[in-house]
């Protein structure tokens, strides 16, 4: 970042210096024409859309491809008769101005577009290259959660993750807390996030971008989504029944944990541990060793014992899986 503003800040100062040498008895006016010259140019690179910032080998194909084009201008300029008013000094100036635009232009871009340097050069690919281009939006609830953490180390995950500052802001309201519950949760995403930029195989990526027309950190997500076309990683019920709502893709935690549960269907035996009592008359419950619950219909009197149950019926949603079933026999 510092040496793409160190750059912008030279380029602005070389035009100043050719326009103070264009001068002739004006050198401070045509500097400050100068000034203005290269000051608006890096106002309209900087207007263009942001993507990365990395790599010196796209950074030197910039240059090249600056250079280029200034040699097509300089030999398309050179196809003119100079009149007599015009001198060749003059006429180098000019080419020295549009050589200084053109590698300028040619060397942000080439910083700015790293990550598609090889569809330029087909079968040249570089790390960040290999990666897909799919972006997350990744929210607090997700990262507190903390199994994002074990699916992006088994390599299945590819993508750049984006976390939003006000997100950040989010983790660390929580880590700052007075409530313990809040405080711990706070620090635990903190730690996961240090860990998940440590992974080689997905790019984490903190941004700056406000969101301020709307308030709740759920709706700055969807609004930040859908203004990136990216997905949304959450273990959020209702942040993912609004994103669909919204015609945002949604990545839920808890719908890849179910999806990869063993399944269940009724006529499975099983041997289960009552704990508690159920909700309704006559039930216990029990929890299987991924943390499913199970409701037992006519096993109240047997909590605290191993029994053999049959599976009813399961219940599917978004949060969660609960089976129902009758003591065996």
């Amino acid at each position: 970042m510092w040496g793409l503003v160190f750059l912008r800040i030279f380029f602005v100062f070389m035009f100043v210096i050719l326009g103070f040498s264009l001068g002739n008895g004006n050198s401070l006016l045509f500097a400050g024409i100068g000034f203005g010259v290269g000051v608006f140019f890096v106002l309209l690179e900087t207007l263009g859309r942001k993507v990365s910032l990395k790599g010196l080998s796209s950074a030197v194909f910039g240059i090249l491809l600056g250079l280029f084009l200034s040699a097509v201008f300089g030999l398309a300029l050179s196809q003119f008769p100079l009149s007599e008013d015009m001198s060749t000094s003059l006429l180098d100036n000019i080419k020295l101005f549009v050589t200084i635009i053109f590698v300028y232009l040619g060397l942000t871009l080439g910083i700015k577009g790293q990550d598609e340097f090889n569809v330029v050069i087909p079968y040249v690919k570089f790390k960040r290259g290999e990666l897909r281009e799919e972006e997350v939006i990744v929210d607090t609830s997700s990262i507190i959660d903390g199994r994002i953490l074990d699916i992006v180390k088994t390599g299945f995950v590819e993508a750049k993750f984006i976390i939003p500052r006000f997100v950040l802001n989010e983790m660390h309201t929580l880590a700052d807390s007075t409530d313990h519950m809040k405080r711990q949760k706070g620090k635990r995403a903190i730690e996961i996030l240090h860990d998940l930029k440590k992974q080689p195989n997905i790019e984490t990526e903190v941004t700056e971008e406000e969101i301020s027309v709307v308030k709740t950190v759920d709706e700055k997500i969807i609004k930040l989504a859908q203004k990136h076309r990216a997905k949304v990683l959450t273990t959020d019920y209702n942040l993912n029944r609004i994103a669909q709502f919204q015609g945002v893709k949604v990545l839920n935690i808890n719908d890849l944990a179910n999806a990869l549960k063993p399944s269940l269907i009724a006529g499975n035996t099983f041997n289960l541990k009552l704990v508690k009592e159920g909700k309704e008359r006559n039930q216990a419950v029990g929890y299987l060793e991924d943390g499913t619950m199970v409701v037992v219909e006519g096993g109240k009197r047997l909590i605290g014992k191993t029994v053999n149950v049959e599976v009813a019926s399961v219940l599917q949603n978004p949060s969660g899986r609960i089976i129902f079933t009758k003591l065996a026999g």
